[in-house]
């Protein structure tokens, strides 16, 4: 069967909802998906594909069905045949899965709030969540997780919430679990903490870990393992692409930098000299390099060095920890789980809940959680308990709330 004779949308499929649907993240992330399920590539980089996670019940790539927001017009195909002459997918590939991102495009609404918008931030939060509870009708989905992989914006000041966390709060009064790929603010604003907690939806984020994090997560462990006393971790970041022009902005690069800075306090027990600078290079497109520089003491204080390149492409490095996340997220709300899903923090530079900055101490818990899936799916075959458990009201797809017979809780009414 081709790519393209392989779309179907069925009573069990699951959605992913992308915030930056047309972006370069979210266009590899269908394209992969589509290639993946036709059987045109290995899944190569996808954690859930290992063994490990067999028999956990996660839903397969073939019943992902996508949609999401985005203020951009490019069409997917067009994006996709763009990528491609960039390197970023397989020559060839943008033709062979053209009529999965023609479907995911069609399922792509307008996003906001942009230039001229004169919608409240409740009216916003109620289109957005409209057009989510539409997209799972209109498709029969069991249910949907809403991704966000749009560009990262600069810290939120005050009270106004900015528009990754209009997006959270939709996805909440929709009854979608959500995950935040990027920095942004996205469910960490206090005014969407009580709304968060009362929705019984899981969540989980946020900041993918793809490059300089993620080398950092396994380094910092063995320099404390092996007594060696780091005295500086210097850092460059060289990028362009959408995220290479947010980056440009001090206020975005610093909530950036703050995920990065974080890995490295809690793994080596202090902050270390140094700092990680983030350089716009329009050229690279979606390609980055990051270049960091150890300055650490060892025996009898003899001073030594560690220099480190990542040359990678950072839509193929975060596509694959996307479905990841997707399946994860959405079979543990089939499981029932609902709040912060610590155990994911593998995937995050800056992790929902507690847990460790280690990225094998992460993975450890990963597997973990993939136990604990699976023993759920044991459970329910067995005729336990699935959904909420007692008490829990069914919402829109199956969906609950302690609120409100629609699953919302009464904070995003």
């Amino acid at each position: 069967m081709s790519a393209s004779e392989s779309v179907s949308v069925s009573p069990q499929g699951v959605g992913v909802w992308l915030i930056g649907a047309r972006g370069s993240v979210a266009t590899t992330v269908v394209a992969g998906c589509a290639a993946l399920t036709a059987g045109l590539h290995p899944p190569s980089g996808m954690v859930t594909g290992t063994a490990a996670f067999a028999g956990t019940g996660l839903p397969p790539l073939s019943s992902l069905v996508f949609g999401g927001h985005d203020t951009l017009d490019c069409p997917l195909p067009k994006r996709a045949e763009a990528l491609a002459a960039g390197g970023v997918l397989p020559p060839g590939l943008p033709a062979a899965v053209a009529a999965e991102l023609a479907a995911a495009d069609r399922e792509i609404r307008r996003g906001g709030p942009v230039p001229g918008d004169t919608r409240t931030e409740d009216e916003l939060i109620a289109a957005f969540a409209e057009d989510m509870t539409d997209f799972l009708r209109r498709c029969g989905l069991a249910r949907a997780v809403v991704v966000n992989v749009a560009s990262t914006e600069p810290p939120a000041t005050g009270r106004a919430l900015p528009p990754s966390s209009l997006y959270a709060a939709a996805a909440l009064r929709a009854g979608c679990p959500y995950v935040n790929f990027t920095p942004s603010t996205g469910l960490h604003h206090p005014a969407l903490a009580t709304a968060a907690a009362s929705s019984g939806l899981p969540y989980a984020g946020r900041d993918g870990k793809t490059g300089q994090t993620l080398l950092r997560s396994v380094l910092g462990p063995m320099f404390t393992q092996r007594a060696l006393a780091v005295r500086a971790w210097s850092g460059t970041n060289l990028l362009g692409g959408g995220d290479g022009a947010a980056l440009a902005d001090p206020a975005a690069a610093a909530a950036k930098n703050a995920g990065k800075e974080r890995v490295l306090a809690d793994t080596l027990g202090t902050t270390p000299e140094g700092e990680v600078h983030i350089d716009d290079v329009p050229v690279l497109g979606d390609w980055k390099t990051a270049w960091d520089h150890i300055a650490f003491d060892g025996f009898l204080g003899t001073r030594m060095i560690l220099q480190t390149i990542w040359q990678g492409c950072d839509s193929a490095l975060a596509a694959p920890l996307i479905l990841d996340l997707a399946r994860l997220v959405a079979r543990a709300e089939e499981a029932g789980l609902s709040g912060p899903l610590g155990e994911l923090g593998f995937y995050f530079k800056d992790p929902v809940g507690d847990g460790p900055s280690s990225l094998a101490e992460q993975y450890a818990a990963l597997t973990g959680f993939a136990g604990r899936l699976a023993g759920e799916r044991e459970d329910q075959a067995a005729g336990g308990r699935g959904g909420r458990g007692a008490g829990a009201r069914s919402g829109p797809s199956g969906r609950s709330g302690p609120d409100d017979p629609s699953g919302r809780p009464e904070e995003l009414r």
